[in-house]
């Protein structure tokens, strides 16, 4: 005689699954669901709702996916759209960029073909010509300092801030489209084991990045031969480290697509600027300008940015929340105008914003998010289901997606993720009042959350 399955353990997986518009996965099912059940005892499961009609399945062989009796059939050529972090998190450019973004936004077809040329890069004189004013500059500078004065290089990745690595492993990946959330990608640097469903490609991404950060924090950036930290070595091993194992042959991964006079020119220029903004932004600027090397330019010049807040002890940049589309078109300008005015205004405020993360004196209020004012009663249940739950990062990951799936706008959904996740990871006991938290269920949940301070520096 079949054993018998409690109603209420078959009512909770319908349930489940139907916060899935889309259909889901047996992954995604029994990481939301609350009654812990084996892979294989909640296959049973699925497949006696699906004898029983209450169930039915698409897809074939590990792209099965279930939904409830009934519900429409996902639409598989045309998936939902999502929304990227909008323009008015940023706000609006500055006079001189202004009209640069809607330039931007035209198709490829409509703007002028044009061929780089070093003609940006030679007219740039260290200490002379400025991406950034003096006020921005010193503005910067007061923003980023330590409270407690100049420390050794890398305090701030190494010691208070160790999440920065991670931050900056997934923006980075985020701006090349990866496919991990936030909650996954410290899930999967922390155990080594990637999320399910994700391939190989974002993965391997993820790797480098964490190799290639881990590279910049052990570095003596202080004490580097002559102060010179844009080493041509140190730039080609960040390159080396974030192609790794990305193209199919590697002899040719790193090798130079420009003349060695003018990449030369590049890192003494870069060498030479004595502001350790001003250098960092030229870095962005030049690197994906002349595309040195076959790929990864774009992602060596964001962790090569850093080396200078990294030596002088300044609040790193991680780039979060950077809006893909304006990153784009600031890179574009750049190519096809030689104009780095909306880049820079991005760069600026994604500084500003990595202040507000990282900065222990938080001297950088920053105005009430609507966004978060516009959700706020979901956004707390579900950071208080999380810790009630007692669910670990993979877990927490698959509830908050299925809930934006089911309930949330699809334009609204990747910054409503981003959003709750990152509330969970600035949870601590002085701030679980708000989310109706008492400190001895923040205690419990804490056991089974991994902790953030796993990356070992050399």
């Amino acid at each position: 005689m079949p054993k018998q399955i409690p109603a209420t353990e078959l009512d909770a997986i319908v349930q489940v699954v139907g916060q899935f518009p889309n259909g889901a996965a047996v992954s995604e099912v029994r990481g939301v669901l609350d009654i812990e059940l084996s892979r294989r005892t909640l296959q049973r499961r699925l497949a006696r709702l699906v004898e029983g009609g209450r169930l039915e399945t698409f897809g074939e062989g590990r792209a099965q996916r279930y939904r409830v009796t009934g519900s429409p059939v996902p639409d598989e050529a045309s998936p939902p759209a999502t929304k990227e972090i909008g323009d008015d998190v940023v706000g609006p450019p500055s006079a001189d960029a202004g009209d640069i973004q809607p330039w931007g936004e035209q198709p490829i077809q409509s703007r002028q073909t044009v061929v780089c040329s070093p003609d940006l890069l030679a007219a740039y004189q260290p200490n002379r010509t400025f991406y950034l004013d003096e006020a921005t500059r010193c503005r910067l500078r007061e923003l980023g300092q330590s409270p407690e004065g100049f420390q050794s290089a890398g305090t701030h990745a190494k010691e208070p801030y160790p999440r920065w690595i991670v931050d900056l492993t997934w923006n980075s990946s985020r701006l090349e489209g990866t496919t991990y959330s936030l909650l996954e990608t410290w899930q999967f640097l922390h155990t080594g084991q990637p999320a399910e469903g994700k391939d190989a490609g974002a993965t391997q991404m993820l790797l480098n990045h964490k190799a290639a950060i881990a590279l910049l924090v052990s570095m003596d950036l202080v004490n580097a031969p002559d102060g010179m930290a844009f080493t041509h070595s140190t730039v080609c091993k960040l390159q080396a480290l974030l192609s790794e194992n990305l193209f199919p042959d590697s002899s040719t991964a790193w090798q130079s697509r420009v003349p060695d006079g003018i990449f030369h020119s590049l890192l003494h220029k870069a060498n030479a600027i004595a502001d350790p903004f001003e250098q960092a932004l030229f870095v962005l600027v030049h690197v994906p300008r002349l595309q040195p090397f076959a790929d990864v330019n774009t992602r060596v010049s964001r962790l090569a940015a850093n080396m200078p807040f990294l030596r002088m002890n300044l609040v790193p940049l991680s780039f979060v929340d950077v809006p893909r589309n304006l990153y784009a078109s600031g890179l574009l300008s750049v190519y096809e105008l030689n104009r780095p005015d909306l880049l820079r205004d991005l760069f600026i405020w994604a500084y500003e914003h990595s202040c507000r993360r990282y900065s222990t004196a938080r001297r950088l209020p920053g105005a009430p998010d609507l966004f978060r004012m516009q959700y706020r009663e979901p956004i707390r249940k579900l950071v208080s289901n999380v810790v009630h739950a007692r669910m670990n990062k993979g877990r927490a990951a698959s509830r908050i997606k299925a809930f934006a799936l089911g309930w949330v706008p699809v334009d609204d959904q990747q910054r409503f993720i981003e959003v709750v996740e990152t509330e969970l990871l600035n949870l601590h006991e002085g701030n679980v009042a708000r989310y109706r938290i008492r400190p001895t269920a923040f205690r419990n949940w804490q056991q089974r959350w991994q902790p953030v301070d796993f990356i070992n520096f050399p």
